[in-house]
């Protein structure tokens, strides 16, 4: 039986400066299932997860989570709808700590609890528990990347959108990043992962979404 979709992004327009960003582009996040998105730098990827989160309008086309039209959630209301978020570039809060950045889109939740879901993801990720008291300016750039996949994961109940978490870290890091994303799959948890290597995790997804000039080119299941 096929699992209903979580998420829907249909026909999405998007215009970025006067530049067309994305064009009719679609796609679909099935519950409990794991996506992937793949193209080139500036093929519209992390414009596409900006655009699900809010922080970019759409010119045409419709983006709906459990069948409700997203239009009417401002960007600070799709947090508490269990949407986790980990940006290509991180975006910590230099002068918090590590707990701090993590516990931000859950204080803005009226239903989750910040010890459960820091129990959870520390759980996941023990190396982040243990610098949790450090401020986000002195972290590298992988600790920082652990600590945005933390942030995720604490407040997406429902849905993950992870733009690039392979990006630019050193292979024990990508490695470990892909064994945490590894142990969601088959979880309630959807999943969304961007990423530009055409075979980097390809293991990992359910379907897979080429994406190019902002316009759909192939879509294929897992064998």
């Amino acid at each position: 039986m096929t699992a209903p979709n979580l998420l829907e992004a249909s026909d999405l327009s998007v215009s970025i400066q006067s530049m067309q960003a994305l064009r009719g582009f679609s796609i679909a996040v099935p519950q409990g299932a794991m996506i992937g998105i793949v193209g080139r730098n500036g093929a519209g990827k992390t414009t596409l997860m900006r655009t699900i989160m809010g922080h970019l309008p759409l010119v045409a086309g419709r983006v709906t989570f459990e069948g409700q039209d997203l239009a009417g959630v401002p960007r600070h209301g799709r947090a508490p709808l269990g949407i986790g978020y980990m940006p290509e570039d991180r975006q910590l809060v230099p002068e918090l700590t590590v707990e701090e950045n993590i516990l931000l889109p859950v204080w803005v939740s009226k239903t989750l609890k910040a010890e459960e879901r820091l129990a959870f993801v520390y759980g996941m990720l023990p190396e982040v528990e243990a610098m949790k008291d450090r401020k986000a300016l002195l972290l590298s750039g992988g600790q920082q990347k652990l600590v945005a996949l933390c942030r995720a994961l604490a407040v997406g109940t429902r849905l993950l959108l992870l733009d690039e978490p392979f990006e630019g870290v050193a292979p024990a890091l990508s490695h470990r990043l892909s064994e945490v994303i590894s142990g969601l799959k088959g979880t309630a948890l959807s999943v969304l992962i961007s990423q530009s290597d055409l075979n980097h995790s390809q293991s990992l997804f359910d379907r897979q979404y080429v994406i190019e000039r902002g316009a759909n080119v192939a879509a294929s299941h897992a064998a």
